[in-house]
C-alpha cells in the first residue's frame, strides 16, 4: 500500500507541469516545492533532535546570496556557484552551531532569531557588496521563455527534494539516527548512556543548513532578485516549523504534506486578499491549531483513525533509553546471525 502511494504520489508531482493550466499557477508549484524543501531540510534539525530553529532563514538567505555573490564577483556558472555556495554556507554552520547548541529549549530559540536579524542588517547595511534595500539580481542560467524557466525549475526542485528525502530516510534507520532521535526524546539521559549528544547535534545541525542552503541558491538561480527583507525574513523560518508540525516532523513525508497544504493556502490567501496581511493571520491560527489539536501532525493523525488505536497519539513515543536499548538489541540480532552463519 505504501509503495502505491509512493508511486501515485510521485506521478502526481512529475506530471504537474504538463496539467497546469497556466504559468501562474506553475510558478506556484516551484514556491510550493522550495517550501517542501526547506522544510525537509529543516527536519533533519528540528525532527531529529527537538530543537525548534525560527532562525533557518539565515541559511537560506545565505545560501541565496552567496549564489548571487559568486556568480556576481567570481563570474562562476550559476550551478557551479550554487554547490559552492552551499557548502561554505555548511563551513559557516559549524562554528555558529557549536555556539547555538549550547542552549537549549526557548534560549535556543532566542539565538536562532537573534542569528537571522544579526544577518538581515549585514545583508541590508553591507550595500556595496549586497545591493542594500535594492537587492541583488542574478542572472537566469537558461536562455528560455519564463514558462519553459518555471517548468526546468519545477523539476529540479523536485529532483531537489528526493535527494533531501533519500537522505533523511537514510539517517532515519541508522544508528545515528536512532542516537538522534534519544536526543530528542530525553537528551541527558541519551548522554548518560553514552551518545555524544553534542557531536550528532552538530552534525545534524549543519546538515540541516546545508539543504536549506540549497534550497535558497535554487530559488536565487530560478527567482533572479534577491531582497534581504525577504531571504532573511523570520516569517520563512516560521513556515518551515509550521509545515514540519503541521505534517509530522517523525514521518518522512511530513514536511512535503505541510508544504502542499501551506503554500496552497498561502497562494489562495494572497490571491484572495491581495496585499493584505491577512494569510500572516491565517498561518496563525493554523499553527495554533496544529500545536493543539494535532501536535504529531495530519501523518499520525490520519493513521490514527485508520488503526482506531485507543491509545491517543503522544508527543513522547518512546523514551531515550528504550530507543538506544532497541538499538543494541539489533546489534546483538545482527551479531548472532553472523556468528551461527
Amino acid at each position: 500500500m505504501k509503495l502505491v502511494l509512493l508511486v501515485v504520489g510521485a506521478a502526481l508531482v512529475l506530471s504537474f507541469p504538463t496539467i497546469a493550466p497556466n504559468p501562474y499557477i506553475l510558478s506556484a508549484g516551484v514556491v510550493i516545492l522550495n517550501y517542501a524543501v526547506l522544510s525537509t531540510g529543516w527536519n533533519f534539525m528540528g525532527g531529529f533532535t527537538g530543537y525548534i530553529s525560527l532562525g533557518h532563514a539565515a541559511y537560506f538567505g545565505l545560501g541565496a546570496y552567496g549564489t548571487g555573490l559568486l556568480i556576481k564577483f567570481l563570474d562562476l556558472p550559476g550551478f557551479l556557484a550554487w554547490i559552492v555556495a552551499a557548502v561554505v554556507v555548511a563551513i559557516i554552520a559549524i562554528p555558529i552551531g557549536i555556539a547555538a547548541l549550547r542552549v537549549r529549549g526557548a534560549s535556543f530559540v532566542i539565538v536562532s532569531i537573534a542569528f537571522v536579524l544579526i544577518m538581515l542588517l549585514v545583508f541590508q547595511s553591507w550595500r556595496d557588496v549586497t545591493g542594500g534595500s535594492e537587492g541583488l539580481n542574478v542572472p537566469r542560467p537558461f536562455d528560455v521563455l519564463r514558462p519553459e524557466h518555471h517548468r526546468i525549475f519545477y523539476y529540479l526542485f523536485a529532483g531537489l527534494l528526493a535527494f533531501a528525502l533519500v537522505v533523511w530516510w537514510i539517517i532515519d534507520r541508522s544508528k545515528f539516527g536512532t542516537a538522534l532521535k534519544s536526543v530528542r526524546e530525553d537528551e541527558d539521559k541519551a548522554q548518560s548512556l553514552g551518545v555524544p549528544t553534542t557531536r550528532y547535534k552538530l552534525i545534524a545541525y549543519v546538515l540541516s543548513a546545508l539543504f536549506v542552503a540549497l534550497g535558497g541558491g535554487l530559488y536565487a538561480l530560478w527567482f533572479g532578485d534577491l531582497d534581504p527583507i525577504f531571504q532573511f525574513s523570520i516569517l520563512i523560518g516560521s513556515y518551515m516549523v509550521l509545515m514540519a508540525l503541521l505534517g509530522g516532523v517523525r514521518n518522512l513525508f511530513g514536511p512535503l504534506l505541510g508544504a502542499v497544504v501551506v503554500g496552497v493556502a498561502l497562494e489562495y490567501f494572497k490571491l484572495e486578499f491581495g496585499d493584505t496581511q491577512f494569510h500572516l493571520i491565517a498561518t496563525g491560527i493554523l499553527l495554533g491549531i496544529v500545536v493543539l489539536f494535532m501536535p504529531d501532525g495530519i501523518i499520525p493523525a490520519v493513521k490514527g483513525l485508520f488503526t482506531r488505536s485507543s491509545n491517543a497519539a503522544s508527543i513522547r513515543e518512546v523514551t531515550a533509553g528504550e530507543l538506544l536499548e532497541q538499538n543494541k538489541t539489533r546489534t546483538a540480532d545482527a551479531s548472532t546471525k553472523e556468528t551461527s552463519s
